[in-house]
């Protein structure tokens, strides 16, 4: 999308500071507290870990590579998302470990065999030991550890948002129309969820996501939106030959591999996570909730959960460090994430959501209400952790 506001100053720390009480080690033994070591062993096409449910305390996750790719291990949160602890290249017939401690709750864990998709994945249950560890309360290190897990959920999201769209662009060139518009909308969502990453790159983001009524006179037109108008066509609209599709992919891939590689660079501070999730917010106030942004497929509401999704990380990131600042904010967020995502929920649908061009008013105000309430306590947040 263009003419947004772009994230400033990509400075100050370092996206490979250690992680909140986690360390990733080769064949170190396991903390004094552990319960022992959790195996795992990740293969071109399975994930098997040795425990289902384990208590609370220092964790270490032993990872075997039995595969013939190099494979990378994750330990996340309950939705998926937030990254917690990540091991990465293991090349094949290494092993690494992971050591993380974990309060009671439920986690997932996954492999990503050849470094790519969304990896293969499992619920992991920690039980509450009575021994809660408890977290590091220098203030600059939970800052280090926002960002160094904000670093890891970019990269991921990034590596998804890749595999997804050379899938659909395999698609959108062989003329599979049915294909690219079942991939469209949930390949979208990885972009959206790092949208403020991607908008740092003043050239990759139009080239990729500019809306034809954002187009300034003579730019060529390239990116998702050209392929929405292809795969949801207006009336009269002159379908491409399949020249002109095969072009258009080959472009987003390229495009998308650049945006990969230059994401991977990039440093993180407090300031543009709590900015990014702000910005992020703004966008579904200012795209998303008016239905602008998806104006063919009108699958608005699939990238309204992913931007969301890309705000609420960058809070629950941050969030260990503004408790010490502002409990009383941090509760506040808590509520409104959680009353906006209530009701995104009522117009969930087979996996997916309902078109945007079927909500009523009445639900569109709703959403826009609920928008408008978190945009307040979220607009205080990069106040609070960083002054």
């Amino acid at each position: 999308m263009t003419r947004r506001t772009k994230l400033a100053s990509l400075a100050a720390a370092v996206v490979s500071v250690p992680l909140l009480l986690t360390g990733c080690t080769d064949n170190t033994k396991a903390a004094a507290d552990s319960s022992g070591p959790i195996e795992v062993v990740s293969s071109n096409t399975g994930c098997k870990v040795s425990a289902a449910s384990v208590p609370s305390g220092n964790l270490t996750f032993t990872v075997k590579n039995e595969g013939t790719e190099v494979t990378e291990f994750y330990l996340l949160a309950a939705d998926g998302l937030r990254i917690l602890g990540e091991v990465e290249n293991i090349g094949p017939g290494l092993t690494r470990n992971l050591v993380v401690t974990a309060p009671a709750g439920t986690y997932t864990t996954a492999c990503k065999p050849g470094m790519e998709g969304d990896g293969i994945k499992g619920a992991l249950e920690v039980t509450q030991s009575g021994n809660e560890p408890t977290a590091d309360a220098n203030f600059q290190h939970l800052l280090d550890t926002a960002t160094g897990q904000y670093a890891s959920y970019v990269k991921d999201q990034g590596e998804q948002l890749l595999t997804g769209t050379q899938q659909f662009a395999a698609a959108f060139a062989a003329g599979n129309a049915e294909q690219a518009r079942q991939l469209y909308a949930a390949t979208r969502q990885h972009w959206e969820r790092i949208e403020p990453v991607a908008e740092s790159f003043g050239d990759l983001d139009p080239q990729l996501d500019a809306r034809e009524a954002d187009l300034e006179p003579g730019q060529e037109w390239t990116g998702w939106h050209r392929a929405e108008k292809d795969l949801f066509p207006p009336a009269d609209y002159t379908a491409m030959t399949p020249a002109e599709r095969s072009a258009i992919a080959d472009r987003m891939v390229a495009d998308t591999k650049d945006l990969v590689e230059r994401s991977r660079t990039l440093e993180f501070s407090a300031d543009t996570l709590g900015n990014g999730a702000k910005g992020l917010l703004d966008e579904v106030a200012t795209r998303k909730v008016t239905g602008e942004e998806e104006i063919r497929s009108h699958t608005d509401l699939w990238d309204f959960q992913a931007n969301i999704d890309g705000a609420r990380i960058a809070f629950e990131s941050l969030k260990p460090a503004l408790l010490q600042k502002d409990p009383a904010l941090a509760a506040s967020l808590d509520e409104k994430f959680a009353a906006l995502q209530a009701e995104l929920a009522t117009h969930s649908q087979g996996g997916g959501f309902t078109y945007y061009d079927k909500l009523s008013p009445e639900q569109v105000q709703r959403l826009a209400s609920l928008v408008d309430a978190l945009g307040e306590p979220l607009s205080r947040l990069t106040a609070a952790v960083v002054l």
